[in-house]
């Protein structure tokens, strides 16, 4: 009996595993076994997760953002809570968009991307590319946000009373323009050296930028540079 009863657990484990409901985190956390969530480590941080809501490219909430949370592996959050140490100390912050981003919804942003007839976001997000452009440069089949150590940020500008205020950076998150390019021609000389301030306090901390995005950052070597996750944000 104890032999038939566990070819049939390995049986039941096999089919969950094929049906992609092993991916289901089996530890109690919010999302992938090894990740943390940023406020653990710096509790108010700035965070303005676009996917969780319907402020972004696509105008609806995206597949996997079950909740408006920054998730990362262990690494890459300690590092990010250095970064936003040091530039407290110069009366900066960050604000942070988006940090993993599960499989599925990548695959929502390639549905969404390849559907030419929904074009509602045109003109506040890619109003000089054609929607099929999008595909590639700036939204991969695969993206590096599902490993969990990379995320989008911009920079604030504090006072002493600790009011905050978000910095010009040339343009807004997730314009799809070749002005988004962090190092873009035409720029002003205050949107040039908020982008170069940006870079520079990531830089710092092992946080490498992805040249056609000002907001997009990888820590340097990755803590898991092959493994990809698709667990929801919860």
């Amino acid at each position: 009996m104890r032999a038939a009863s566990a070819v049939r657990a390995l049986g039941a484990a096999a089919a969950l595993l094929l049906a992609g409901c092993a991916r289901v985190p089996q530890t109690g956390e919010p999302g992938p076994a090894g990740f943390v969530d940023v406020h653990a480590l710096v509790p108010d941080l700035s965070v303005d997760m676009r996917y969780a809501g319907s402020d972004n490219f696509v105008g609806r909430p995206i597949a996997g953002y079950g909740a408006a949370r920054c998730l990362l592996l262990r690494p890459a959050a300690a590092a990010l809570a250095r970064v936003e140490a040091d530039l407290r100390r110069d009366g900066y912050r960050l604000r942070v968009y988006d940090c993993y981003r599960p499989e599925r919804a990548v695959r929502d942003f390639v549905a969404w991307a390849r559907d030419a007839d929904d074009q509602r976001t045109r003109s506040a997000y890619y109003p000089n590319l054609d929607k099929s452009a999008l595909l590639g440069d700036y939204i991969a089949e695969r993206s590096g946000h599902s490993r969990g150590a990379t995320l989008d940020v911009t920079l604030l500008r504090c006072d002493a009373d600790g009011s905050c205020v978000a910095l010009d950076m040339g343009t807004d998150f997730d314009f799809f323009d070749p002005r988004a390019h962090t190092d873009a021609a035409g720029l002003d000389p205050a949107q040039r050296s908020h982008r170069d301030r940006l870079r520079a306090a990531m830089a710092r901390h092992g946080f490498v930028n992805y040249p056609l995005e000002w907001w997009h950052y990888t820590l340097q070597p990755e803590p898991a540079p092959e493994r990809a996750h698709d667990v929801p944000i919860r």
